[in-house]
């Protein structure tokens, strides 16, 4: 006879305030690995130029929720410390891709580094079970998160 044990499955509403107060958890630890020379602001468009190489100016500043004149300050700054580039598009002239530069690409990874070194002194002192239940737990959150924002943008494209 095999005995199952019957535990509450948590709500979505608790595993939502758990998961926010890990990344506010998540935020400090990282906050150890410093971001200079780019602001959080900054980091953000290097992240978004880093998954979408060739964007544009204006479509960026759509994903910021900005105005195309400040994120192109954003991207002033950002080429003046050599993280990212900007190339006119071949097809026109009048826009602007953005790339990242080798620096650029050197920056998040030194950066991708040093936040796993905090996390991983964090998961040193976790039970090695718990860690197996928080990478499944992680892996079925992306997959969740990439679903919906696939269906997102889908839906935006729809209406557009």
């Amino acid at each position: 006879m095999t005995v199952t044990s019957i535990r509450p499955r948590p709500e979505p509403e608790e595993a939502a305030r758990v998961t926010s107060t890990a990344a506010e958890l998540l935020e400090v630890l990282w906050g150890r690995a410093s971001t200079a020379p780019a602001s959080a602001s900054q980091l953000r468009v290097l992240f978004i130029v880093e998954h979408q190489a060739g964007i544009n100016l204006r479509t960026l500043a759509d994903s910021l929720a900005s105005t195309p004149p400040s994120t192109s300050r954003l991207c002033d700054r950002l080429q003046a410390a050599g993280l990212i580039e900007r190339e006119v598009s071949r097809t026109d002239r009048r826009e602007v891709r953005l790339y990242l530069s080798s620096r650029g690409h050197a920056f998040l990874d030194d950066l991708r580094a040093r936040r796993e070194r905090e996390l991983q002194a964090v998961l040193h002192l976790m039970p090695q079970g718990k860690r197996t239940a928080l990478l499944e737990g992680l892996e079925a959150f992306c997959d969740a998160a990439a679903a919906q924002i696939q269906h997102d943008d889908a839906s935006d494209a729809q209406t557009a």
